[in-house]
């Protein structure tokens, strides 16, 4: 682990710039290279603390690079964007990835575990990175990702395995489990349920929602699958919302 860990230093955080929400956005454009034609072009677009929003849209329409955006791995060439008090565009790179750290838990679609550490050691990596999200935690790291992962209906034969050797259903919730350690403000779910069954998928969803419930924390879950949006607070179409192609 201490490979892992070296040379990644503590950055202080930038000071907040204010916002009353979460999540705000104000004319916000973004395209991939600058002669390429705008993916993102949103007007505006609040999102209150504690909100649990679901996003929809089909493949292709631009989500995974709203949620980019929102977290800091991007930024936008033009326009306001605010996620907890921070204009993430004014910030370094390593402060955004430091800011990520300390208070996103992400949920990847293609979940970026490394596949030679073992599902406990994968889930409860942020806390290495981040002290913030380790104090949060009473008693073990351990222990959180136990409970994390029996919510999630893992198997506990395969909780010291080499995620390598688990299913995909089985290292999406390897995936969840890690966003959602450390209790970070906003949550972000990209895809997160695409390759589980249905009773599975609805336990995954339960469980997301009571644990930013627990931490009122706001969670931001895009899908193509809109049979999801009546377990959410909010729903909007993205399509409708970008108004690239409109």
């Amino acid at each position: 682990m201490s490979c892992l860990l070296r040379g990644f230093r503590v950055m202080k955080d930038s000071q907040p710039s204010g916002s009353e929400y979460v999540i705000e956005l104000r004319n916000v454009q973004f395209r991939w290279a600058t002669d390429a034609p705008l993916t993102i072009d949103i007007e505006h677009l609040t999102v209150s603390a504690g909100e649990h929003l679901f996003i929809k849209g089909p493949s292709g329409c631009g989500k995974s690079t709203l949620l980019a955006l929102l977290t800091g791995i991007n930024t936008c060439q033009s326009g306001s964007l605010s996620v907890l008090g921070h204009a993430l565009s004014d910030l370094p790179s390593r402060q955004r990835d430091r800011f990520r750290a300390d208070h996103i838990g992400y949920i990847f679609q293609q979940f970026n575990l490394l596949p030679y550490l073992s599902v406990i050691d994968n889930v409860v990596l942020p806390c290495h990175f981040s002290a913030r999200r380790r104090d949060q935690i009473a008693g073990t790291l351990q222990d959180k990702a136990h409970q994390l992962l029996t919510g999630l209906k893992m198997p506990e034969h395969l909780l010291n395995q080499p995620v390598v050797e688990l299913s995909i259903g089985q290292q999406q919730r390897v995936a969840a489990a890690r966003a959602l350690i450390g209790s970070p403000k906003l949550i972000i779910a990209d895809e997160p349920t695409s390759a589980l069954d249905y009773d599975n998928r609805s336990a995954f969803i339960q469980l997301l929602l009571e644990e930013a419930d627990q931490v009122n924390a706001t969670l931001v879950f895009v899908s193509h699958d809109p049979t999801l949006e009546s377990m959410f607070n909010r729903s909007i179409s993205l399509p409708q919302l970008n108004r690239v192609g409109n």
